[in-house]
């Protein structure tokens, strides 16, 4: 039986309080447990901010020295050795591909052991998520820095760095797709008499690929941005160029160094995009049909 709110009277809207007092109105112990989260929230963020110095003269002093920093900044200069910017450019993207490209294939049969769909023996199961957790537990600077110490200056230890992460977040990733897939065309495979391949080839994969592309081709956006920090320690890259700068306060060349970061990682974060909408909606995209905004812009404008 529904009730308009026309038809609430007095009494009944009074018989409702009595039944349901929190609905109307807070207890008294509650406004005192939620005074004291209140309190007890403001407190703690005061106490970590004047733990870390936020109210003394050594953060607020820092701001004129940081205006002194960007003024040395302009104009960007280094146009001399824009050459050389590239081939560190070019670097840290072979850095972030072979490291996203490697990363990704490696996530892929782990993801299949991972997810609870396709694999019944459940101590397996357990065992692959969690070592996607050790995987991604640490920063790509910790596994920078460690793969520095045993490899040696350069690239290749920012590509395990990456290798590394990748494959512990896409691990995560990719098994909760495939535990979110279709049973109906697996089952379908499986009463045609399909093989365990044929499963995974016809049922599984052409519905989890977009998004497995999708997340694979946005972690290569991401690594990008990655390698560059991880050229700071050593792993090679554009980073170490930057960090090199930055240490011989030539602030000039520097801004020039992240200009150039900051168009790479643009372009590659629209080319993504494209990507991730081309694989995932096919030639609608490229004929403007299908984009979930604008289908609802044009049904609002009915």
């Amino acid at each position: 039986m529904s009730v308009s709110v026309s038809d609430l009277t007095p009494e009944m809207i009074a018989a409702d309080r009595e039944r349901f007092p929190r609905v109307f109105s807070l207890t008294t112990g509650d406004r005192i447990l939620r005074t004291i989260l209140w309190v007890g929230t403001a407190a703690f963020i005061i106490y970590s901010l004047n733990r870390f110095g936020f109210f003394s003269e050594r953060f607020w002093g820092a701001f004129p020295r940081l205006g002194i920093m960007i003024d040395q900044m302009f104009p960007p200069t280094g146009w001399q050795y824009m050459g050389e910017y590239v081939d560190a450019i070019g670097e840290t993207l072979s850095m972030a591909f072979i490291g996203s490209l490697v990363g990704g294939i490696l996530a892929i049969p782990f993801a299949c052991v991972a997810s609870k769909n396709l694999m019944p023996i459940r101590p397996i199961q357990f065992g692959a998520r969690r070592f996607a957790d050790v995987l991604r537990a640490s920063d790509y600077l910790i596994w920078g820095l460690i793969f520095v110490r045993a490899m040696g200056l350069g690239p290749v230890p920012g590509i395990m760095a990456i290798i590394v992460i990748d494959t512990g977040i896409l691990i995560t990733l990719y098994s909760e797709a495939l535990e979110n897939i279709d049973r109906k065309p697996i089952d379908g495979i499986k009463a045609a008499g399909g093989s365990r391949i044929q499963v995974l080839r016809y049922g599984v994969m052409p519905q989890v690929l977009p998004v497995i592309l999708s997340n694979a081709l946005y972690m290569f956006e991401s690594n990008t941005r990655a390698a560059t920090i991880l050229g700071i320690v050593g792993a090679g890259g554009i980073g170490f160029l930057l960090s090199d700068n930055l240490r011989a306060f030539e602030f000039s060349n520097a801004l020039t160094i992240i200009l150039m970061i900051i168009a790479v990682v643009y372009a590659i974060d629209y080319l993504s995009k494209v990507l991730r909408e081309r694989f995932i909606y096919g030639d609608r995209v490229s004929q403007g049909h299908d984009r979930p905004m604008e289908r609802i812009a044009a049904q609002m404008k009915k």
